[in-house]
């Protein structure tokens, strides 16, 4: 590994001018590159104390051997000479983008002599339109067969235009009505490129004036008493109308636009875009992506637009090389051939005014970046942000749920953690609360690497008071000393009072079922939620009740493992299985006591209108309550159905509606 100092530039020697950097390796590959305003400012503060720098750029600078740069004039000429190197070196440091998959596209070829109507993925040929992408192939394959009622143009191959030519008969599309044949002259080779243009300009969203015509024919059909005619127009309109459900208005202004949003946890982001053509969702796109730990969410946006329409202008650029007489017709605007007018994103990128004034060139027309914040683009956006969620749990739990990938972090947890076996059973423990206030606490079983909700617990802590509340070291180590004691208890055959004051049995096993009671079974790790300081009270909790069990935490912000009383923490890679299992594990103990502390805070709200009525005790809400169901009933209810509740009188009743009432009242 090279020392940073063997390689570092004099910082007289670097300029203050905007441009791109290069960091290369022993072997002279490119590992790393990067752009800046201000390049001596930039890679200065990569040569600063290690100990400052985030691990993976540490990791990042004693990789490299050597630093180069090269000066641009503007920021923007920076930005785009930083994607090229990165295209050209693919940098194993660097951010990139990749689709989950290769989507299919609707080709239409109109640069042939009889256009044909396909599905393609993959590379790009001159002279065809293409509309997409499509995120299943069924989709594509349902809206062709619909299309094809309605615009009867060719599908087959060249192979099998050839033969139907050459024998004078047509395919059975041909004999079914569902091709018009050209190949067999039954239309002309006009009438048939006709066909061909207009469903392109139906999918590139002129759909009103063409569906209007259709109607206004079928009703004519009618009146003139041709009535097969007006079935198959109406038929026609029915095919059109359920391609187009599957595009559905979501901008009613008929805005080009595509949305970005962008989810993000500590190891990974999760990136999902709405391709908006004539306000109708033309296409969807997704990205789980490792996310750099010294990277913003706006870092993040910023190199995803780079690299999206990146790729948009080197597709337009080779269509163009490849036919220098093709029109601009000849390339569908669809997401991936154009920039549209406006892009719409979940976070501003960090040069906001770069990427904009970058974007605007590559288009030739200025481009809005901005965040949504209202109507229906705020709308669209929220639904976006919620794919992009559900994209990352879903890319999470797949790990979760390949045994495969389970058992290696199981055996890796065990390597690391120095345990003598596999973890089969860990318990995490979290605690929520509002600044202080409504302290729980949650505790989330795992067991072999898979989460066991049945096990799943909350506790209440009851230690503090509202105006002295428990800190989360001292609620962390009521929690442990209650859940292990009770642990103790139950193998002991010892019984007691559960911390919902009910009485349990002796003994770890439900005679009534035969099953082992619920705290009976014994944890063969223990995660907290937090760095040393939690670890080492956590220890202390076990080791005064006499419970040994191996303890770590997990820190959120680097996601840093640390062991009782070790001074650095246990540092996993990045990317390895046991470190998603523990992050998975310390969310969903998250999730678990979030989910918890807003119940008991949402109950303690409602409480807290009834506790400013006079007179009215604590026994008295819970009888209204219990017989009204909620406030708002209680509320709409008589001053004699309040009276019907047991413990309250006609005098109680007034108070009780005067002050629910205070409007009426006056």
């Amino acid at each position: 590994m090279a020392d940073p100092k063997n390689y570092r530039p004099k910082t007289s020697e670097i300029p203050t001018d905007p441009g791109v950097y290069r960091f290369r390796d022993d072997h002279g590959r490119v590992i790393y590159v990067g752009k800046a305003k201000n390049l001596r400012n930039r890679l200065s503060s990569y040569f600063q104390d290690p100990a400052k720098l985030h691990p993976r750029t540490h990791q990042m600078v004693f990789s490299a051997s050597s630093v180069q740069w090269t000066v641009v004039g503007t920021e923007v000429e920076a930005l785009t000479l930083e994607y090229a190197w990165i295209k050209e070196f693919n940098p194993r440091f660097n951010v990139m983008y990749k689709d989950d998959k290769s989507y299919p596209y609707l080709a239409i070829s109109m640069g042939e002599d009889i256009p044909r109507m396909h599905i393609i993925r993959g590379a790009r040929k001159k002279g065809t339109r293409y509309f997409g992408p499509y995120s299943q192939v069924w989709a594509i394959r349902d809206t062709v067969d619909q299309l094809q009622r309605v615009f009867p143009i060719r599908t087959c191959s060249a192979g099998v235009l050839r033969r139907a030519q050459r024998q004078g008969r047509p395919c059975l599309l041909g004999y079914i009505e569902r091709c018009c044949a050209p190949c067999v002259e039954r239309v002309s080779l006009a009438e048939h490129r006709q066909l061909a243009e207009q469903l392109c300009e139906f999918m590139s969203g002129r759909v009103g004036p063409y569906l209007r015509d259709k109607q206004r024919e079928m009703k004519a059909a009618a009146r003139e008493l041709d009535f097969e005619r007006a079935a198959r127009l109406r038929d026609d309109i029915a095919a059109l109308e359920k391609v187009l459900e599957r595009n559905a208005v979501v901008l009613d202004d008929g805005t080009d636009a595509d949305v970005f949003a962008l989810v993000s946890d500590e190891l990974e982001s999760a990136v999902q875009v709405f391709h908006v053509r004539g306000g109708r969702i033309r296409g969807v796109r997704a990205w789980v992506v490792e996310r750099p730990g010294d990277s913003t969410d706006a870092d993040l946006m910023e190199r995803l637009l780079q690299q999206v329409y990146a790729e948009v202008a080197e597709h337009d650029h080779t269509v163009r090389r490849k036919n220098k007489a093709v029109s601009v017709d000849d390339v569908e605007h669809t997401p991936t051939s154009a920039i549209p007018t406006e892009v719409l994103v979940s976070v501003l990128p960090a040069d906001l005014d770069v990427v904009t004034q970058w974007l605007s060139q590559r288009r030739g027309a200025k481009v809005n970046i901005r965040v949504p914040q209202r109507g229906q683009k705020r709308a669209l956006m929220e639904t976006v942000a919620t794919n992009a969620e559900h994209a990352l749990k879903l890319h999470k739990s797949r790990r979760v749920g390949d045994l495969t990938q389970r058992s290696a972090a199981l055996t890796e947890l065990a390597e690391y953690l120095d345990l003598d076996d596999a973890p089969l059973r860990i318990e995490c423990f979290d605690i929520s609360h509002t600044q202080g206030t409504h302290q729980v606490a949650s505790m989330v079983v795992f067991e072999d690497g898979a989460p066991r909700k049945s096990d799943y617990r909350h506790f209440t802590i009851r230690g503090g008071t509202p105006q002295a509340p428990l800190d989360d070291t001292a609620a962390m180590a009521e929690v442990l000393d209650r859940r292990f004691s009770r642990l103790l208890a139950e193998e002991a055959r010892i019984a007691g009072m559960d911390e919902d004051g009910v009485a349990y049995a002796s003994g770890p096993i439900d005679e009534s079922t035969g099953r082992p009671r619920r705290f009976s079974y014994r944890p063969d790790l223990v995660v907290v939620d937090g760095g040393l300081p939690q670890v080492n009270a956590a220890v202390k909790v076990l080791d005064s009740i006499g419970v040994d069990i191996p303890v770590i935490g997990l820190a959120k912000r680097l996601e840093e493992v640390w062991l009782p009383e070790d001074e650095f923490p246990v540092i996993f890679p990045r990317t390895s299985p046991g470190l998603y299992l523990l992050q998975h594990l310390r969310d969903e103990s998250h999730r678990f006591a979030i989910s918890h502390h807003r119940k008991k805070r949402g109950k303690a709200m409602t409480r807290s209108v009834l506790d400013a009525i006079p007179g009215l005790g604590p026994a008295r809400q819970q009888a209204l309550l219990k017989h009204f169901g909620s406030v708002k009933k209680l509320k709409a209810a008589s001053k004699d159905e309040l009276t019907a509740v047991p413990g309250v009188g006609s005098a109680l009743a007034d108070t009780i509606w005067t002050h629910l009432h205070p409007t009426s009242a006056e």
